[in-house]
C-alpha cells in the first residue's frame, strides 16, 4: 500500500525552499495545474485574436484571459513557487532557483538570483560542478 503525499499549501507571499527531491515531488502536481490553465486559456487567446480591441466582446474576452492567468499564479505561490512569467514557475533552493518553464516535462534548470531565466543553465551541470546541500535532501 502506498503512502499518500500531502503537499503544504502556503499563504501566496510565502515561497518556501525546497531540496530538489521535494521539487520533484510536487512537479506532478505542478504540471497538471498548469497544462489545465493552459488548455483553459486557449479558446481565450483565439477569441481576443479575432476581435477588435474597441468592442464590448474583447474586454471581457481579456476579462477571462486575465482571470485564468491569476488562478494559475495564485495556485503556483500557494504551492510555494515563485511565478516569474506566464507558464514560468520557479522553486526556490535557498541560494538560487530550480528552473521549470510549461511544456518542459521536467526540471532541468538551475539559475541564481541574479541570473534569470536567460542565464539558466542545465541541472545536471549545476549538481555536478557545485554539489549544493539542496540536491541531497
Amino acid at each position: 500500500m502506498s503512502e499518500a503525499v500531502i503537499f503544504q499549501i502556503a499563504t501566496r507571499d510565502d515561497p518556501r525552499v525546497f531540496t530538489l527531491a521535494e521539487a520533484e515531488a510536487l512537479f506532478p502536481l505542478v504540471w497538471r495545474i498548469t497544462r489545465a490553465s493552459h488548455e483553459e486559456l486557449k479558446p481565450a487567446r483565439k477569441l481576443l485574436e479575432t476581435l477588435m480591441p474597441a468592442s464590448p466582446e474583447f474586454r471581457e474576452a481579456e476579462r477571462r484571459y486575465e482571470a485564468i492567468v491569476r488562478r494559475w499564479v495564485g495556485k503556483m505561490e500557494r504551492l510555494g513557487l515563485v511565478v516569474k512569467g506566464l507558464w514560468l514557475a520557479d522553486f526556490d533552493t535557498g541560494d538560487g532557483y530550480l528552473c521549470w518553464r510549461f511544456p518542459e516535462l521536467r526540471i532541468g534548470h538551475y539559475h541564481g538570483y541574479r541570473e534569470g531565466f536567460d542565464g539558466r543553465r542545465p541541472l545536471r551541470e549545476v549538481v555536478e560542478e557545485l554539489d549544493p546541500d539542496w540536491a541531497h535532501g
